[in-house]
């Protein structure tokens, strides 16, 4: 099974880069792709972008197809719901938004440790500590979006095999339901995680 968003050791550049720096990379070019990608033409530059990221950091094309094929079928849905009430380029380009946010969150999970990144986030919050912000928490919360990012495909795919080991075909109910009673199921093991390492 192929375990998605969890840190794999290397030695590449994109591994020996500073946490907080790839966290600040990750925020300024999720919000810069929502801004300026508006076509599909950009929406393919913004995907060789990241294949190059990707090739950086030393994560090949099949570990790289392998991270991201779980989110296919919601894509696929996305793109019919947006190309049935707007049309398809905007389908496109909101699809391949998405795509390249996720790619991107995932490979920053793949060549950074939650450790590292929760050590980041803890300093930086360091100054609102004085002022009562709960800083542990504050950063736990943001060290566990990013990995959720990619732990979310990874339900996607559980559910996606689910439903092909029962030879049931691909829709709305078939997919979306199972995903949002997972999700939930998962939210709720984070919760209870927390809750006994006193968190709650």
């Amino acid at each position: 099974m192929n375990v998605l968003g969890i840190y794999r050791p290397g030695n590449t550049l994109l591994h020996r880069l500073p946490p907080g720096f790839k966290l600040v990379a990750l925020a300024v070019s999720i919000l810069a792709i929502s801004l300026t990608v508006r076509s599909p033409a950009a929406t393919g530059v913004a995907v060789l972008a990241v294949a190059l990221v990707y090739a950086v950091g030393g994560v090949g094309p099949v570990t790289a197809w392998r991270q991201l094929r779980p989110m296919l079928w919601v894509l696929v849905f996305i793109f019919a719901c947006q190309a049935l009430f707007t049309d398809w380029s905007h389908a496109l380009v909101l699809c391949g938004v998405l795509l390249v946010s996720v790619a991107l969150a995932t490979v920053v999970t793949l060549t950074t440790r939650t450790t590292d990144m929760l050590e980041t986030i803890t300093r930086a919050l360091g100054p609102l500590h004085r002022i009562g912000v709960p800083v542990d928490h504050v950063a736990m919360a943001l060290a566990l979006t990013i990995r959720a990012i990619p732990l979310m495909v990874e339900v996607v795919r559980e559910v996606d095999e689910a439903r092909k080991a029962r030879g049931l075909r691909p829709g709305p109910r078939i997919l979306v339901a199972p995903v949002v009673l997972a999700a939930l199921r998962t939210a709720d093991g984070f919760a209870d995680t927390l809750t006994a390492r006193g968190l709650d």
